[in-house]
């Protein structure tokens, strides 16, 4: 019989009956699933058993911070923590001031284990309760968590600790803002010297999510509002199995915010310097014809970028001319429309612009016609240097805002707009946040643990 076994089986507490019902498992998955049990079992005995060796240990008490005295011990006192492996439980010596000194009482041996006062849960655990919370609601967050760990979490209290990461998350970009504002650039993040060589893609769109009234409050009419998206990435190309090559995205950044223009663009700018658009030998920026974004991209990134008005969007301006003329209803309307997309995507933009034209010359044109097709020549005229799509296919970059369009359905429609979803600025904030820290790999920066004290 194995030493470890008898070991256990000479233990007190549960761990005999927990090692039995591995030894009577039935099935491999049955064994494993009671070893997992014992596992932790044993973990949190074992933690115990050294948190109770070092609360032996002489006390090296501090001095009182107001009268310099040194404390006292008023003896022993309980503890626990919630973790990963369980609760594990404990006694340890606090003290407090000989004259009485408001201090509260102290606690070294907390301090040297890095515990914070009042902490009850540890950052392992938080960290794994807000990493399902990214991804999906939080009672299905709770759920999870006891089924992969047994430990017990009620949904509000993932819901409290999102708070305060995303909060941390928040405070940290602003802190960054703030430096960028008074001219500190932040440092390009490393990236290997192939995918440097790729050309830098940054692309933005925005998407409407339903929010509480003012106040935040639950009842009232839903106020919607457009949160603006960005996404940066390096394009690269893959061979798929059917021998088809298409564009892979390597080192995808997110930028999101809810907020005007004025309030995305230094993020947009701020994640874009980390991602190398000082540097980059291409930097190609693709969106739609939102005024917005590109009066963004005049004032921080024409200097720096090719420029690319998504054709889907501009095909789409071209449809609604096409029925406002010929009626959409109509083979001609149909014929047209697709005349003209072929004509736009080979780079004859000018024989588009020519023929729209030639119908504005028109005199019989109705009013209501003339006005939307005036519209849809100014439309790809002030874009006139955004759409040469042959040209940009030539350069092998990217004329469709997809990947910007797939960001914003990950990041914010498949978690934000479920049915019945109405937010509040900082619970849509916070949460925010730290999905963006998740997909742009800062997500365990939030959770370090504070420095052991020193001796």
């Amino acid at each position: 019989m194995s030493c470890l076994r008898e070991s256990i089986r000479r233990m007190d507490g549960d761990l005999p009956e927990l090692l039995a019902a591995v030894e009577n498992a039935p099935t491999l998955a049955a064994m494993m699933l009671a070893a997992w049990h014992l596992g932790r079992a044993i973990a949190v005995a074992g933690v115990e058993d050294v948190l109770h060796e070092r609360a032996q240990r002489p006390t090296e008490w501090p001095l009182c911070h107001k009268c310099g005295k040194k404390l006292e011990s008023k003896g022993f006192d309980d503890r626990s923590l919630k973790g990963l492996i369980g609760t594990v439980s404990w006694e340890r010596r606090k003290g407090r001031c000989p004259d009485r000194c408001k201090i509260g009482q102290v606690a070294p041996l907390d301090e040297e284990l890095g515990l914070r006062p009042n902490q009850r849960t540890s950052d392992a655990l938080m960290r794994a309760a807000c990493g399902l919370a990214i991804f999906v609601p939080f009672g299905t967050a709770r759920e999870l968590l006891i089924s992969l760990t047994g430990i017990e979490v009620s949904a509000t209290s993932i819901w409290n600790w999102v708070q305060v990461v995303g909060a941390r998350a928040k405070a940290r970009i602003e802190r960054q803002l703030k430096a960028l504002l008074t001219g500190d650039q932040p440092e390009e993040e490393e990236i290997e010297a192939e995918v440097a060589e790729l050309p830098l893609l940054i692309g933005a769109d925005g998407v409407m999510v339903p929010f509480r009234p003012e106040g935040g409050q639950p009842g009232g009419r839903t106020v919607w509002r457009e949160i603006k998206v960005g996404v940066l990435a390096r394009l690269s190309e893959r061979v798929t199995k059917t021998g088809k090559t298409v564009t892979e995205l390597l080192r995808r950044r997110l930028v999101a915010v809810r907020g005007d223009i004025d309030t995305f663009g230094p993020l947009l700018w701020l994640e874009s310097v980390r991602q190398g658009v000082l540097t980059a030998e291409t930097v190609v920026w693709v969106s739609d014809g939102g005024r917005g974004f590109w009066r963004l991209f005049r004032e921080r990134f024409e200097e720096h970028a090719h420029d690319i008005l998504d054709f889907y969007h501009a095909a789409q301006n071209l449809w609604k001319g096409a029925k406002a003329w010929l009626d959409g209803r109509t083979r001609r309307s149909r014929q047209w429309f697709a005349q003209m997309r072929r004509k736009l995507r080979r780079g004859k933009a000018d024989q588009v612009l020519a023929t729209i034209k030639s119908i504005l010359a028109q005199e019989d044109l109705s009013d209501s016609k003339r006005k939307t097709l005036k519209n849809l020549y100014n439309y790809l005229d002030t874009h006139r240097n955004h759409i040469k799509y042959a040209r940009f296919k030539e350069w092998g970059l990217p004329i469709g805002s997809g990947v910007v369009e797939s960001a914003c359905k990950w990041l914010i429609q498949q978690h934000f707009k479920g049915v019945g979803m109405r937010w509040s600025d900082d619970g849509f904030d916070h949460l925010l946040y730290l999905r963006l820290d998740w997909v742009n790999g800062r997500f365990d920066d939030l959770f370090e643990l504070p420095a052991p004290a020193s001796a």
